[in-house]
């Protein structure tokens, strides 16, 4: 039996270890932390998620703890006025073959770790971090903090923004820093007034900031998340922040928005990172996926998604003989490279076109994003939603 090493057990280092496993590999994943566990907040997941979803096995465990989503709204953060939102019913469901959905992020990895355990080919080790590889034609070897050395057939970096799997292949310096601040805060549903309560992922956007919301947990929280285009040059991961100091950060906000974003609470901050695409994730027996291969800013709201369609194809190259995996690897790889550094350049252009603009700028894009019909909506997003073939 072929075996697979993994480096990172977060989403995507799990939905791997779920595809190869149902090819027949053994796999080991070698999580850095003492714990499996997931931070963060509220997540979106299109059809091309629950796509990938099924094709792990766990697409019915998620969809028992989503929200699904009537519609996107896009409006302007200053006067309160709504731009255009996009349907998510029947017409787009047909279209694309699956739902619109967010989660607390716990309630996409909890499956996927659930899944994992059940699973008799599959390893889960902690206090397991990956610092590099050492590899020959035949094998390849995770060398450990701890000094330790886990042989297989092949290794998956999945190991986020900050790979060490990354570092030694592609050496490419640290993330790129945006110079955006964004402040998230989960409150109990309950708290919020019954009149601005929806069933909708609602973004506000401004000049030079834009606020986004919506239900998770099942419809008992709400999650908050506000960003601002501050110019940030330090990486900031989960850092808490005064709420006081949230709500200076948006003096124009208009007066529903700014309603809702001072219910928030218990706020963190994190400024946000991406990479450059890069078109090479491989190196003999060696692959990146996910955050590790192409990181993205989250405009696009895709880099589960894309973490996860990796996943089920990297998969789908795994079934094979071992010793084809190193061209395998390489077919997989481009594989998926146009499509997710396609979805890197336009997250960082819906930043600066769609989310942030002021002025004349703000003006043209609500009258561009304004006129569009519900099918030309749907049409501007079918080549992301409808996921890898």
């Amino acid at each position: 039996m072929a075996e697979l090493l993994v480096a990172g057990g977060g989403i995507g280092g799990l939905a791997v270890a779920l595809a190869a496993a149902g090819r027949g590999y053994r796999v080991t994943v070698l999580e850095r932390r003492d714990a499996f566990t997931e931070l963060g907040a509220g997540i979106q997941l299109a059809p091309n998620a629950f796509r990938a979803l099924d094709r792990l096995g766990v697409g019915e465990q998620v969809r028992e703890r989503a929200v699904f989503i009537d519609e996107l709204r896009l409006m302007d953060g200053t006067t309160d006025e709504v731009i255009n939102t996009m349907s998510l019913g029947t017409a787009y469901r047909e279209r694309f073959g699956n739902p619109y959905a967010v989660v607390h992020r716990t309630d996409l990895y909890q499956p996927l770790l659930d899944a994992c355990r059940r699973t008799p080919g599959v390893e889960l080790c902690t206090g397991a971090a990956v610092t590099g590889y050492e590899q020959d034609a035949d094998r390849v070897t995770a060398v450990l903090a701890n000094g330790e050395r886990v042989g297989g057939d092949a290794l998956v970096g999945a190991d986020g923004i900050h790979s060490a799997v990354r570092a030694q292949m592609i050496r490419d310096g640290e993330p790129l820093v945006s110079g955006h601040t964004i402040y998230r805060s989960v409150i109990p549903m309950d708290r919020v007034p019954e009149h601005l309560r929806s069933n909708a992922v609602t973004l506000w956007a401004g000049p030079g900031w834009h606020f986004v919301h919506y239900p998770i947990s099942g419809g008992r929280e709400f999650n908050l998340a506000v960003t601002k285009d501050d110019g940030a040059r330090e990486a900031v991961t989960g850092r808490p922040t005064p709420a006081d100091h949230v709500l200076a950060q948006f003096p124009e906000i208009g007066p529903k928005a700014g309603l809702l974003l001072r219910l928030g609470e218990q706020w963190k901050s994190w400024v946000l990172c991406d990479r450059d695409p890069v078109p090479g994730w491989t190196d003999g027996r060696v692959v990146l996926t996910g955050d590790a291969a192409h990181p993205m800013l989250q405009y696009a709201a895709q880099g589960a998604c894309m973490a996860l369609e990796g996943a089920v194809h990297l998969g789908s190259v795994l079934d094979c003989d071992a010793g084809d995996l190193p061209q395998r690897l390489i077919d997989h790889n481009y594989a998926l490279a146009p499509r997710t550094a396609r979805a890197q350049q336009v997250a960082r252009a819906m930043g600066r076109e769609v989310y942030h603009p002021a002025g004349v700028a703000a003006k043209e894009r609500n009258a561009e994003i304004g006129s569009l019909s519900q099918a030309e909506l749907h049409g501007k997003v079918a080549w992301l939603h409808h996921g890898t073939p």
